[in-house]
């Protein structure tokens, strides 16, 4: 953990928490602490600290929202250093890294949001898997108002979120969008009460840690992969995770848990 990104981990939920003020700006340290926390929840599995307690099964991201953002994009003094092609090409590989650690953790990642989030923002948001808004936040892909064009994966899950059409839609005029035009067109899974996000987000959590944990991390696996594969495709990988939570016994104890008509207790 870093001075601007802090986890807490508890029986199986990690909630991490940026706080960079004054705008939760996706500086470098900062962006480099975020990495290194997913980095460090996905290596907490393994060695000493893999204790039953501790190991990772679901993680909350959220941020305190300084000035009223939950978090703004990157650093603007960094375009006046993007005078290349390669410059540019090294700025989008760099956020990649960044945003892919959060898209890529295996276990389901829900995004809590209160406030702005605007370019990078949105970014990090998009690769949760799922997002929950109070009703005040906004979104935004607004780099092309500064030159640029959205570099930590905007492009690409946005469009594949919304639709090619909202999302060019967004990204072209870079405007922001409120809680509720974002929940109506899927770009947040669930709107709440301003301030409520964090906590409707612990429930969410609570309600997967209950379920079987291979399963449910195989679910999204074949989902993320089935997403960029064809449909027979998709179908081999669903195949294959079915396999990995029948070998890992889980079915036993939710079958004989149902039979029993008692609550199944997963280890």
């Amino acid at each position: 953990m870093g001075k601007l990104v802090r986890y807490v981990l508890d029986n199986g939920l990690a909630v991490v928490t940026v706080d960079n003020p004054p705008v939760n700006s996706l500086t470098k340290q900062m962006s480099d602490e975020l990495r290194g926390v997913f980095e460090e929840l996905r290596n907490v599995q393994a060695g000493d600290l893999g204790t039953v307690k501790k190991r990772v099964k679901v993680v909350i991201l959220t941020a305190v929202p300084h000035k009223g953002i939950f978090i703004a994009g990157a650093d603007i003094n960094l375009f006046l250093n993007l005078k290349s092609k390669k410059d540019g090409e090294e700025l989008a590989k760099y956020y990649h890294g960044v945003v892919d650690t959060i898209a890529d953790f295996d276990r389901p990642v829900i995004c809590a949001i209160e406030g702005l989030a605007l370019g990078g923002g949105t970014e990090v948001a998009l690769a949760c898997d799922i997002r929950i808004a109070g009703e005040k936040a906004k979104f935004g892909l607004t780099e092309v108002k500064l030159g640029v064009l959205p570099g930590g994966g905007g492009t690409q899950r946005l469009a594949r979120l919304v639709g090619p059409g909202y999302a060019k839609k967004m990204i072209f005029t870079g405007e922001r969008i409120d809680a509720h035009e974002a929940f109506r067109i899927g770009l947040v899974e669930k709107m709440v009460p301003a301030g409520k996000a964090l906590e409707e987000a612990g429930k969410m959590a609570l309600s997967i840690l209950e379920n079987a944990p291979t399963a449910v991390r195989c679910a999204k696996t074949a989902i993320d992969r089935g997403l960029d594969a064809t449909l027979s495709e998709g179908l081999l990988l669903e195949q294959a995770a079915l396999g990995l939570v029948c070998e890992s016994g889980e079915q036993l104890e939710g079958a004989a848990a149902f039979l029993e008509k008692r609550r199944p207790v997963f280890s």
